[in-house]
């Protein structure tokens, strides 16, 4: 008879990612609001071992623990998740990275992606909102046909100055996807971004585009002309 392998649990791999943390990698995430110590590329190298296990992934997620989400959310079948199910993640996902993650790799895959668009992007709670800001990005590159981009800049320009950090972000980032992918638009998401001056003087590393919405639709349009 052959032996059956055992299969991976939760606690083996929150102890594998315990062995692999590093306070160096940990001050650096502090910075940005997150929480774990793990290097993502060995991160990713964990995920990879483990390959797409729905039931293990649903055992991390509920562990709390910020380095096993990450890993959750690699091995999971993004489509296997319900509405309402991808909704708590969503609350519960206060860190930033596990945010981002969950939305890039996941929601954004779920067939409930527009229904949480939705309902997100008008929710109270700017965290939440930031999420459906992001989705709505997605769109504005993607599927922009039903969208009211007029609408939508009315929106931004009316909050995103005093809008909370994360949610000043995204609506930022559709700002600039609008000018970039909507030549028709592009004016007036110029004109948006420069009267505001959201993230104009962000410090941006060298050969890098800055967030600055005004600097990032001129940086890729440009880039689109050269091709």
């Amino acid at each position: 008879m052959t032996a059956t392998a055992t299969a991976t649990t939760a606690d083996e791999v929150l102890a594998e990612l315990a062995a692999l943390e590093d306070p160096k990698i940990k001050a650096v995430n502090e910075r940005h609001g997150d929480d774990h110590a793990v290097n993502l590329g060995k991160l990713r190298a964990v995920a990879k071992k483990l390959k797409t296990q729905q039931d293990l992934a649903r055992d991390l997620w509920a562990t709390g623990d910020t380095a096993a989400r990450l890993v959750a959310l690699l091995i999971c079948r993004p489509k296997a998740f319900e509405r309402d199910e991808l909704n708590a993640m969503l609350r519960e996902a206060r860190a930033p990275k596990v945010h981002d993650w969950l939305v890039n790799y996941v929601v954004k895959k779920s067939p409930h992606s527009e229904d949480l668009r939705l309902a997100w992007s008008a929710d109270p709670d700017p965290v939440v909102a930031s999420a459906g800001w992001a989705l709505t990005s997605e769109r504005v590159i993607k599927e922009p046909d039903t969208l009211d981009l007029p609408g939508l800049l009315d929106v931004i320009e009316a909050q995103m100055k005093e809008a909370p950090d994360r949610l000043q972000w995204a609506m930022n980032q559709c700002l600039a996807m609008i000018g970039i992918e909507h030549s028709a638009y592009r004016a007036r998401a110029l004109a948006i971004g420069e009267r505001l001056e959201v993230l104009k003087d962000y410090p941006t590393p060298p050969n890098c585009t800055s967030p600055f919405a005004p600097s990032w639709i001129n940086e890729m349009v440009s880039r689109q002309v050269s091709k």
